[in-house]
């Protein structure tokens, strides 16, 4: 065990809440999958959903065990190929989409062979923010017009978001709003920042004027979802996203500041996504307001590590890189939790490393391993400093040895010198040359 951990690169405070988030995690999802399996096989028995969880759990470490070991500036040139493969897997997602009660939810799709459901936009989302990165950390130091990035950088971050936005307004605004983080970082100019924002709200007005015009299209079925969700939010209309609402601030209630227990939430039986959505409903359910509050401090102090990661970074592409892949992640599981008090409209974000599921742990986890790759980088940099520093003192006493065994040697020979002489005392006249 001590050999494995000594295996594990980078900052080991982030690889200490990774791990106390997954730990934490289990008893959540133990507890909340009794909805799916009384659904399923009619028994009510999680532990096939426990063990279904722990093996995604233990794919995820393995992840970041791989991809922190990958040098991160590997992913410079990774981002500028991957997105063109990204783009083609979300219109193929979108393409493929299925429909459920008459709405679009080509939001997954299935991998062949193995028959896991795989989420494209959690992966578009990383490499785009890589790609991002990678712009503003090449031209740093260049005053390029906006002519050039606007074909450079925001065209594919648009059709990128294009491609996304008709299964998942949610990602797509998070999607957007971190890109807009991640240029204000890097430092490109704010009238163009303020430009981009504008097309961005006239491009999405575009697009809902386009579902208005044909309403009855499959394309377009998610826009009708978004805006009962958003009247829902705003008016007390009942429907099933105020039912799950209902049932989460209910859950919420119960469990006051101890909560009831684990494994004795009443509300998991009624909420239909409960090991995913509103899981968080279920831990404070459970373990009352102390375990709430307790999960939110993690998170928060998982942000911080962050920014010192960011900080720490040896260049400004690791800077951007942990800004881009570990914010996001932040803020999907503070939208989660809003959700589940009803400070937002229902979304469908999980909460990152606790809820159930299998691409959403791996691509947090995938995500993860290159925030550490970063700060991997900076610990390498410190062992090189060190060890090319004990090479110069050992150098240093190795030059000085031979200058105290030189001046040895020219002693010995300034006596030895100092001995002989051409007189000529004797009566053989050549004694002196013979004798030296």
């Amino acid at each position: 065990m001590k050999e494995l951990v000594n295996k594990l690169k980078g900052d080991r405070v982030i690889w200490s809440f990774v791990a106390l988030l997954a730990l934490f995690s289990f008893m959540p999802v133990f507890s909340a999958s009794s909805n799916l399996a009384y659904i399923g096989h009619g028994t009510g028995n999680t532990l096939g959903y426990l063990i279904k969880h722990l093996a995604h759990i233990c794919i995820g470490f393995l992840i970041i065990y791989w991809v922190h070991r990958v040098p991160y500036h590997y992913f410079r040139a990774i981002s500028k190929i991957a997105l063109p493969v990204v783009w083609i897997l979300l219109l193929y997602t979108l393409l493929k989409g299925t429909v459920i009660a008459g709405a679009n939810a080509s939001r997954w799709i299935q991998v062949p062979f193995i028959g896991i459901t795989f989420q494209t936009s959690t992966l578009a989302s990383i490499v785009l923010f890589i790609y991002v990165a990678r712009y503003l950390s090449k031209t740093k130091d260049e005053n390029e017009p906006f002519q050039a990035s606007l074909i450079e950088l925001w065209i594919p971050v648009f059709i990128t978001l294009a491609l996304i936005l008709p299964a998942n307004f949610s990602t797509t605004a998070l999607i957007f709003s971190m890109v807009l983080m991640l240029t204000f970082i890097g430092k490109y100019p704010l009238k163009y920042i303020a430009f981009i924002i504008g097309s961005g709200v006239a491009m999405l007005a575009f697009f809902l004027l386009v579902a208005k015009a044909f309403p009855d299209s499959s394309f377009f079925s998610r826009v009708s979802t978004w805006e009962k969700r958003i009247m829902n939010f705003t008016t007390d209309n009942p429907d099933e996203d105020d039912y799950q609402i209902e049932k989460a601030k209910i859950a919420i209630a119960s469990g006051k500041l101890g909560g009831l227990g684990p494994g004795k939430s009443v509300q998991k039986n009624f909420l239909p996504q409960s090991s995913s959505d509103f899981i968080y409903a279920i831990i404070v359910e459970e373990y009352g307001l102390v375990g709430g509050v307790a999960i939110v401090i993690l998170y928060l102090l998982l942000l911080f590590r962050f920014v010192i990661a960011s900080h720490k970074a040896p260049t400004l592409f690791g800077k951007l890189v942990v800004v881009g892949v570990g914010f996001p992640m932040i803020f999907q599981a503070m939208i989660n939790m809003a959700v589940a008090v009803e400070l937002l409209p229902v979304t469908g974000q999980t909460l990152p490393l606790i809820s159930s599921g299998g691409s959403s742990i791996w691509m947090t986890c995938f995500a993860l391993g290159i925030i550490i790759s970063v700060t991997k980088k900076e610990e390498e940099i410190a062992e090189e400093k060190e060890e090319k520093e004990k090479r110069k003192e050992a150098l240093q006493r190795l030059i000085d040895k031979e200058l105290a065994e030189e001046d040895l040697v020219s002693n010995e020979v300034y006596e030895a010198d100092a001995l002989y002489s051409i007189e000529d005392n004797s009566r053989n006249p050549m004694n002196a040359v013979l004798n030296k």
